[in-house]
């Protein structure tokens, strides 16, 4: 048998037929986490920006005087 004594395997075979998966499992995790970190979710991002263009765009109204105070401070209050 020689070498082939452990089923064909060799010295280490059988641990490292395991640690190979596990270790590109661990890998795509890493890239994973390293991604979700980096870029933050988008939905909370792209709510904070779609407030603050509504905020924006009724302080532009305003000004140009298509509403009047009271319906600007009642829309702003309805924003927050």
């Amino acid at each position: 048998m020689g070498m082939m004594g452990y089923g064909g395997f060799g010295g280490g075979g059988l641990l490292m037929g395991f640690l190979g998966p596990v270790f590109w499992l661990l890998i795509i995790a890493g890239i994973i986490l390293l991604v979700r970190y980096l870029w933050p979710t988008v939905g909370a991002t792209a709510g904070r920006e779609r407030e603050g263009s509504a905020l924006e765009i009724l302080r532009e109204r305003y000004a140009r005087g298509e509403i009047d105070q009271e319906e600007f401070t009642r829309r702003k209050q309805d924003l927050k």
